[in-house]
């Protein structure tokens, strides 16, 4: 029965999809085939091996458009493309794809084939490929990302029904939520079997520089300190749950005078233990770290809690550092039954960490750039779109990450009354807080104009008020708006395939395109080189160094460059790649010119010329991922290496004010004089053989006279 490597497990969750779709109960459908339910049970839970007759009776029974399908489905055989699962959304279009890929490899298999032509077809197979790749995985995340403080928590909680109200009919969200500065890591939700919470630990090295910081803090604020130097070490949620778990959380008691006084048991200790290295000793045994080895929670039936009760007391412990099996997280993963249903899609929700300064973060610019991630870019109403989310696609635009239109959306968390503050032109009040929304979103659109993002998808929300139908309906036409895309791409290459082995016979378009092989090649002789590199891969480094907090450059220098708010390496590549788009954007956006002019007046090469330029698009996105990866890598050793570099950068920390400054200088004349020159002709050399090799690509798929 069926295809050889689809399973009775995936046959029997199938039919039992296709039953319950209909509302058939499963006793009802084996009454209708004369089965035994139990016999029927066995099927659907993949126990029992279905004939072809049985697999014909069941689908008749059920007799819907999808089960008539599933007998064909089962029929396929797959030899070029991965077998989607039987009740994947694009089982037809997928199959259209391996039909196209067999019939390519079967038209280049001919000894009369041109090298043009099968260089061609070559071409049509990756990009099929890539793109079938990109709709058979049905893994989607939507990411919050924004400011901290905005309530990206409480939306996602509203949008999910991830809330609990207590017996005064107040809402709380699972997710604990406050004034910012409240959540310590990257959450994830997603679903699972039941109520749970996954936790990945810190590794040990990142904790003991979380305490070092810590214990910088702590002394810091016992000595009179300058400007720069008063800056918080630690973020906020990091002390806290530092404080917690070594059990020195400040204490209020009442005076004599009835006026409350604050304690601070972290400097008793420090008075204690002077000794920096000392104190930081002191403070990791209290935290007990070798006993908060557990990983996961369940709730469970003898749990007394409600299974959403329970996950907020849970999370809100590990996320405090009060519970006394948890060590600090780098990520906390919430497990629910469900979460948003889109479109038989597997739909995760990712609540990053909030931006507390403009600085273009690894984590989050990873985010922007995966294709299978719709963000959803937080702002709140006064500064939407906020300078954060404006600083992050800039530096999209700026190494032509192409996700951002496709895969963006700006989510306008407004509170209560802020949209009928807004007024006109002429200074007059609005009537309404949809006619506040409706002003506010001109101005965004004019704000993102610079971005080439004035249409991007925009929903104004207030979570205390708007019915969270607008919010579930809005992430979902953003997952559903990256599907159309992939399909959209798919079924337009498909298209021009098709049109290529339709025409490869007829001898009048081949001349045609010949003919426009010859303009191609005349162009691809004119632009054999990149432009010379403008500018330093540090810049971009350095730049963001300058906007950063005092204490996140000293927290970055402590670990030799790499925090999860700077990242040398992330910042280097990010360089790098906005280096090659400067040498090399005005020549690929002329050649797509030059392919779409010669469209309209060679129409018979107009699939040829299509095919180039999605060709030379990749192509390029390619090239600029391995410039990236080659400027991380760049500097790798040295920076590894340079341990007096990175001594005389944190000995600058205590000396004042004007301590980004000397960072600063430190730094570039690092660079200037580590090899800079050597490095970056190392970087023009790969650039340059780079672009050859892509060029020789393209002009591999014209055929010449």
């Amino acid at each position: 029965m069926g295809s050889e490597d689809v399973g009775d497990v995936e046959v029997g969750h199938r039919l039992a999809q296709l039953r319950e779709r209909v509302g058939l109960k499963q006793a009802d459908l084996a009454r209708r085939v004369t089965w035994s339910q139990a016999v029927l049970s066995r099927v659907e839970a993949g126990d029992r091996t279905v004939s072809d007759d049985e697999l014909k009776a069941l689908l008749a029974a059920i007799g819907t458009d999808d089960a008539a399908e599933l007998a064909a489905v089962l029929a396929r055989n797959w030899r070029h493309l991965p077998r989607p699962p039987l009740d994947h959304p694009d089982q037809q279009l997928l199959w259209r794809a391996e039909e196209m890929v067999a019939g390519l490899v079967t038209a280049g298999s001919g000894a009369e084939a041109h090298p043009a032509f099968r260089a061609r077809l070559d071409e049509y197979v990756k990009d099929v490929e890539r793109l079938a790749q990109l709709l058979l995985r049905r893994e989607h995340q939507i990411a919050f990302i924004g400011s901290i403080g905005i309530g990206k928590s409480t939306a996602i909680c509203r949008s999910t029904g991830l809330e609990v109200t207590n017996a005064q009919g107040r809402t709380f969200s699972v997710l604990e939520t406050g004034a910012g500065g409240i959540t310590l890591c990257e959450v994830g939700l997603g679903r699972g079997p039941g109520y749970g919470i996954k936790v990945e630990p810190r590794p040990l090295d990142e904790i003991r520089s979380d305490v070092d910081d810590f214990v910088d803090q702590i002394l810091q604020g016992s000595a009179p300190a300058e400007e720069e130097e008063i800056t918080a070490a630690v973020p906020r949620e990091l002390e806290r749950a530092i404080r917690n778990m070594a059990g020195l959380t400040q204490k209020r008691t009442k005076g004599p005078d009835g006026k409350s006084i604050r304690t601070d048991p972290a400097k008793e200790l420090a008075a204690e233990f002077p000794d920096r290295r000392d104190l930081a000793v002191e403070v990791l045994a209290r935290m007990a770290l070798h006993r908060r080895d557990r990983r996961d929670a369940w709730h469970s039936a003898s749990t007394s809690a409600t299974p959403l009760e329970w996950l907020r007391q849970t999370f809100e412990a590990i996320n405090n550092g009060r519970h006394p099996e948890f060590s600090l997280p780098s990520r906390i993963d919430i497990v629910v039954p469900a979460l948003i249903e889109i479109d038989d899609l597997d739909i995760g929700i990712i609540d990053t960490r909030g931006i507390d300064q403009p600085l273009a973060r690894a984590d989050l610019e990873a985010l922007l750039e995966d294709p299978h991630t719709v963000s959803i870019l937080c702002s709140g109403f006064n500064d939407a779109p906020s300078q954060s989310i404006q600083h992050l696609l800039r530096r999209a635009r700026e190494i032509n990450n192409p996700q951002i239109d496709t895969n963006a959306g700006l989510l306008v968390l407004a509170r209560p009354d802020e949209a009928m503050a807004v007024k006109d032109e002429t200074g007059v009040g609005v009537m309404t807080s949809e006619e506040g929304y409706e002003l506010k979103g001109e101005q965004v659109s004019t704000a993102l104009a610079p971005y080439r993002l004035g249409d991007a998808p925009t929903l104004f929300f207030n979570s205390r008020e708007d019915d969270a139908d607008l919010l579930r309906d809005f992430l979902r036409e953003q997952v559903r708006r990256t599907r159309a895309e992939f399909r959209s791409q798919l079924n337009e290459v498909l298209a021009r395939t098709q049109s290529l082995l339709d025409n490869a016979a007829r001898e009048q378009v081949r001349a045609v395109q010949r003919a426009a092989g010859k303009h191609m090649a005349s162009w691809i002789k004119l632009h054999p080189s990149p432009k010379p590199i403008a500018g330093h891969i540090h810049d971009a480094l350095l730049g963001e160094i300058s906007r950063a907090h005092a204490s996140t450059v000293n927290a970055t220098i402590r670990r030799n460059g790499e925090w999860r708010s700077l990242s040398y390496s992330h910042q280097l590549g990010h360089g790098a790649r906005r280096l090659a788009v400067l040498s090399l954007q005005e020549s690929v956006t002329e050649f797509s010119g030059v392919c779409d002019t010669l469209s309209e007046s060679m129409p018979e090469a107009r699939e040829l010329l299509f095919q180039a330029n999605r060709l030379m698009a990749a192509a390029y996105e390619d090239l600029l991922r391995k410039v990236q990866l080659n400027g991380l890598s760049l500097y790798r050793n040295q920076l590894r290496t340079a341990a007096q570099f990175w001594i005389d950068n944190a000995n600058e920390w205590g000396g004042g004010s004007g301590y980004v400054k000397r960072v600063l200088q430190r730094n570039r004349a690092w660079f200037e004089e580590t090899s800079r020159q050597e490095l970056e002709r190392q970087l023009g050399t790969f650039l340059d053989r780079e672009w050859r090799v892509l060029l020789e690509r393209v002009e591999a798929i014209f055929e010449q006279s």
